[in-house]
């Protein structure tokens, strides 16, 4: 008989430890087997973390130990679910973001796989019958039976499906001339790109690509300007590890990168590329997953979950765009694609690549500090200047196109221009929808979430009000609650409001427009963007997806239409995501061999995140920015946990969040500081009332063992769950 260690798939914080169970089936099971189990009258998903074998009775256990031991359900997996090397970087990301361990863990696998009830719903492996022949001799058979067999002796094997008659292929079957064979389906399929021979390397890519392979450290930060040849220089770096014997694990922040960089790394490395990202299916990603697994493929590009890919022997990991904070994730367990990729590093004795235009201030100090290394590509790879940049104060109503409440004249005027040129435009406004909220004009009421209170967005294409945050969804209303009026007004503009605006300006043109409301139909996105590189819209509209990382040859205008958007956000990286966006969207331009420019329309035209991004001057802003951060004790200066309080009880949560808050102090910690706690821009969502308090300290020695103990003792007591989130990109 064995003891099992199991977590259970509860990811709360009050049971992140493991629950004794006994089996005494015949099925192997080891660590990293799932298995099913009573818990507390639930039947439930395990994880099982440690087997002992045992010559005890279960009464003497429960003697021993003082509690009655259950024996589990049955076991799931026939072979473990996690090698070594993941199954210790479940335990390392747990520790280093204090997460429940089953988080992590339902974090790296794929639905199908995941310790979770629902994943023996998910699906699993699929075949397809497929037809062969065994005899080709076509004596004593009938027409119809010589035509099919002649089918399938042409073309090696066919599908059963498309063999047309079941009774004719029934009779070839029973004459042994073709026999069925299964063969596992092939979910998705990755095109067949022509393969391509490496590009030669200008001076300053050959210098990166030298620093880069033969540096001591094991991460290094290429800094180069947009338009500047990164992606060769990942390429070429990839080849090296890959004639080496070793994999390669290439990230992109967002899923509309992914295609585009399938297509750069499987023509370089024809047939041995896998994907992983959230826009697959989940029996995509369990074929995937797999063939990562049994070392099918040996290089996988893909968004930030593909950071927990099954590779082995890993030699080079790359997080393109580095900047970009969706590599950390915003729910539990609150990972970065960053610190784990350097995690995995470790064990394998990788390098890690970390590629921008606008490196995060924690990446660039930590270059700057000798921690990371540095490779630089200074110039664009076809030597053309950066575009020139135009801002335009909106606060100016005589700089405004006339009818226009959006659109200056500068920049009505220049979209004419490339247009007559048959050159494309790019129009970057970081809010989608139509109109950002709506109000009675009568009454003034606004209309607003009923789960979270956030103003609710008007979209045009399908008449619904929308909450951007938790999904919420009404019919656009045609009176007021409050008043009865049926003045209901849109105020705000947003991409859909946009495309209508240009439609009636520019009637001739074709436009097109990105943002996630196209992203929700499947492979939306990817088609967009390939419509717009084969000339089929001469404008595409959309949000800050379409600033990062894609290149468009015949771009050479770039409007940012409002680029104040971001700095109004509650966060201290509000200035750090303007400059960054501003920066990318405007290095879409003129990357090929047309002149770019860009225009930058903003209330703010003397804001340094908008003048310094106008200019593409990084290192400007680094040190103004740098400034900033170290008066307000910031990252990278500081580190900094938030605690999430939640509950149905208000006066609880309150009361939970102000008790931590004195203990904490209470400890006077050296170099801590506490800040809240305080009702949180979204303090009310299904019923459940939040209060969040922010931590800032320097040495993590002390205050990381303090707040694991809080976790384990007052996470769920009174009601009230505390969740935490190390090193939060919001506050």
């Amino acid at each position: 008989m064995k003891i099992l260690d199991v977590y259970i798939q509860h990811g709360k914080n009050a049971l992140n430890r493991p629950f004794s169970y006994l089996y005494a089936g015949k099925d192997p099971v080891d660590v990293g087997y799932r298995v099913l189990v009573d818990f507390n009258g639930q039947h439930i998903m395990g994880f099982v973390s440690k087997v002992a074998e045992t010559a005890k009775t279960p009464e003497e256990l429960e003697a021993i130990n003082g509690f009655r031991f259950a024996f589990i359900e049955r076991v799931v997996d026939q072979e473990p679910l996690l090698n070594a090397e993941l199954m210790q970087l479940a335990d390392e990301v747990a520790a280093h973001y204090l997460s429940p361990k089953i988080a992590v863990l339902q974090a790296m696998l794929p639905p199908s796989l995941r310790p979770s009830f629902s994943a023996l719903r998910a699906p699993k492996i699929a075949y397809e019958d497929w037809v062969e022949v065994t005899d080709p001799d076509e004596t004593g058979l009938s027409d119809k039976q010589i035509e099919l067999l002649r089918l399938v002796k042409d073309n090696g094997t066919i599908l059963k499906k498309d063999c047309g008659s079941p009774a004719v292929l029934k009779k070839l079957v029973d004459a042994k001339k073709v026999k069925l064979v299964k063969k596992e389906k092939e979910r998705l399929h990755i095109p067949d790109y022509q393969k391509e021979q490496p590009h030669d390397l200008t001076i300053d890519q050959e210098r990166a690509y030298e620093t880069i392979k033969n540096s001591p450290k094991e991460t290094i930060l290429l800094e180069g300007v947009t338009g500047s040849g990164k992606t060769e220089v990942y390429l070429r770096l990839s080849e090296d590890y890959l004639a080496a014997g070793k994999t390669i694990l290439m990230l992109v922040p967002e899923i509309s990168l992914t295609p585009i960089m399938v297509e750069y790394f499987s023509r370089r490395f024809h047939g041995d590329v896998a994907i992983l990202h959230s826009e697959l299916t989940a029996a995509e990603k369990y074929d995937e997953y797999r063939r990562i697994a049994q070392k099918k493929a040996h290089v996988v590009v893909g968004a930030r979950s593909a950071i927990f890919a099954p590779l082995e022997n890993i030699g080079l990991i790359i997080l393109d765009e580095e900047h970009v904070e969706s590599y950390k994730q915003d729910t539990m367990p609150f990972y970065h694609a960053r610190e784990v990729a350097i995690m995995r590093a470790k064990h394998f004795g990788a390098k890690v690549v970390l590629g921008s235009a606008t490196p995060s201030l924690e990446s660039k100090a930590r270059a700057v500090r000798g921690v990371y290394d540095y490779a630089a590509l200074p110039k664009r790879i076809n030597e053309k200047a950066l575009p020139v940049t135009t801002i335009i104060d909106l606060t100016k109503r005589n700089l405004m196109y006339q009818g226009s409440h959006v659109f200056s004249t500068l920049l009505i005027s220049k979209i004419k221009e490339k247009l007559a040129r048959k050159e494309q435009v790019v129009l970057l406004m970081n809010r989608r929808g139509y109109a950002s909220y709506v109000s009675c004009s009568n009454c003034g009421h606004i209309f607003i979430c009923p789960n979270c209170h956030g103003n609710l967005t008007y979209h045009k294409q399908d008449n619904m009000l929308k909450c951007h945050h938790c999904d919420y969804v009404m019919r656009y209303p045609e009176t007021c609650p409050e008043c009865g009026s049926n003045k209901i007004m849109r105020v705000g503009f947003g991409t859909e409001r946009l495309v209508k605006e240009l439609a009636l300006l520019f009637p001739e043109a074709s436009i097109g427009r990105l943002d996630s409301d196209i992203g929700k139909v499947r492979n939306n996105i990817a088609k967009t963007l390939q419509e717009f590189r084969d000339r089929k819209f001469d404008i595409l509209v959309g949000t800050q997806m379409i600033a990062k990382g894609h290149d468009f040859p015949a771009v050479t205008l770039v409007g940012v239409v409002l680029a104040d958007i971001g700095l109004s956000l509650p966060t201290y990286r509000a200035s750090e995501r303007t400059f960054e966006l501003i920066t990318q969207a405007v290095g879409r331009a003129g990357r090929a061999d047309k002149a770019g420019e860009a225009i930058i329309q903003t209330y703010n035209p003397l804001n340094y995140a908008i003048t310094l991004g106008a200019k593409q001057d990084y290192e400007g802003f680094y040190q103004r920015e740098m400034q900033v951060r170290k008066i307000s004790q910031y990252p990278p200066y500081t580190y900094l946990v938030a605690l999430t309080f939640s509950g149905k009880v208000e006066d609880r949560v309150v009361a939970s969040s102000h008790d931590v808050k004195v203990d904490l102090d209470a400890h006077q910690f050296p170099g801590v500081q506490t800040l809240g706690p305080i009702s949180p821009y979204y303090n009310f969502i299904d019923n459940y009332y939040f209060r969040s308090l922010l931590i800032k300290y320097k040495n993590p020695d002390e205050v990381i063992p303090y707040l694991r103990g809080l976790l384990s003792t007052l996470s769920g007591k009174g009601g009230v769950d505390i969740v935490c989130d190390v090193d939060p990109i919001d506050y």
